[in-house]
């Protein structure tokens, strides 16, 4: 690394700089995109990364792009962004509000964008003048909220030959300046239930002569969440909580049919691999001892985020060099899902919380998934110092590791 030269050199670039990813950033949010649907986003980023003079490729399905930073010479980290809005309108009174109907970045991926796409210009003078000791691999993800741009870009074959991987999320309850840091899990498992049940139907008078749908449906729904908090590892964070359920038309009718669905959530990921046949069996299990037949739909949704330790290592030392010592803060643990983790079931990696915050604002909180939700933009310059140094921290380690090694197999040699 360039040790105290590079907070100098970030320093003059953002100086220079900064505004243009802020207006880059405001017109993603003008312009927001579905997932899968964000072309005119990807479009965008290409063109300012050829500016760049980057090669940028395209996923096959011309939404998201991946793009190396240098030769290929040592090891190789990838920074991943997300580039998808959501379906929710925009009730912000701000120049750059969403002129897109029904879609907004409300979650703080045109920030995670703009930060991703500063980190790659600086890195590319980075290797221009020969101070890149590896390669750099951008990933713009398309349909994180979907989810499932994550499985296509590793589908592509963007893990191929990386050593880590990192990202970061915008998080409103940190003040611009911070970063979020967690060792182990860090988001959960997100997957979806559904449960139907089936019988023959009946007079509620006779309940005996047929399978009550409804009262097995009554046990599955408050029997499955207990009895789960005894077959699976309590430290697992393991939560069922349903959403829907559906049985019956009218009040002296046994139904033949009865649905209940839900979501599924945990912060571990042995408990995650196990949960599907542990879930169907119990289910069947339940509904058996009521006559019903049972038809167990597990969804797959996205793993859980488990940072590894020492990527989580690198992006402290990280983060001290670029922002000070004080600007790491521990993160709680969440139940929300990120897609993030189907990169970490391939390479070690760590996703941190990127404060955005204003200190200065004195309403209620611009939560993720609102309408109101903005940043202090500083951020951006915040999140960039963060994704240069960690990548640069990240090469320069796992290039120390990678010279020990060969040096310990030529002795053995």
């Amino acid at each position: 690394m360039q040790g105290h030269d590079l907070p100098e050199q970030l320093t003059a670039f953002l100086t220079r700089r900064e505004r243009d990813f802020i207006g880059f950033r405001r017109d993603l949010h003008m312009h927001p995109e579905l997932a899968f649907a964000e072309h005119r986003t990807t479009g965008r980023i290409a063109a300012y990364l050829r500016e760049a003079g980057l090669t940028p490729k395209e996923l096959p399905a011309g939404t998201g792009l991946i793009c190396d930073i240098g030769s290929g010479g040592g090891p190789t980290v990838a920074l991943r962004a997300d580039i998808d809005a959501l379906p929710l309108t925009d009730e912000k009174d701000v120049p750059y509000r969403s002129t897109v109907p029904g879609t907004a970045h409300a979650c703080g991926h045109d920030v995670h964008t703009a930060v991703l796409l500063a980190a790659g210009v600086f890195l590319a003078q980075q290797d221009r003048a020969g101070a890149l000791p590896g390669r750099v691999r951008l990933i713009f993800q398309p349909a994180e909220e979907l989810p499932g741009g994550a499985v296509e870009v590793v589908n592509f074959g963007a893990m191929d030959g990386v050593d880590r991987v990192f990202a970061l999320h915008c998080d409103p309850r940190l003040t611009v300046g911070r970063v979020g840091l967690r060792t182990g899990g860090i988001t959960a498992a997100c997957d979806q239930i559904a449960v139907r049940l089936s019988g023959p139907g009946g007079h509620t008078a006779r309940p005996h002569l047929t399978a009550d749908l409804v009262y097995a449906l009554g046990k599955v729904v408050t029997e499955l969440p207990a009895v789960l908090s005894r077959r699976i590892d309590p430290r697992a964070g393991f939560s069922l909580v349903w959403g829907r359920i559906s049985a019956g038309s009218a009040p002296n009718v046994i139904p033949d049919d009865a649905v209940a669905e839900g979501t599924i959530r945990c912060l571990n990921d042995e408990a995650w691999h196990a949960a599907p046949d542990i879930v169907k069996g119990l289910v069947e299990s339940v509904a058996s001892d009521y006559g019903a037949e049972a038809e167990v739909t597990y969804k797959r949704g996205v793993p859980p985020t488990i940072n590894e330790e020492t990527s989580v290592d690198i992006m402290r030392e990280a983060v001290g060099l670029a922002l000070g010592p004080d600007a790491a803060a521990p993160t709680p643990q969440s139940l929300g899902g990120e897609d993030f983790a189907w990169y970490l079931e391939h390479v070690p990696g760590a996703l941190a919380r990127l404060g955005t915050h204003s200190p200065d604002w004195d309403g209620p909180m611009l939560d993720l998934h609102r309408g109101t939700f903005d940043v202090d933009e500083r951020a951006i310059g915040v999140g960039t110092r963060v994704m240069v140094t960690t990548a640069l921290t990240a090469l320069d380690a796992d290039g120390r590791a990678r010279t020990r090694e060969e040096a310990e197999e030529q002795a053995l040699a």
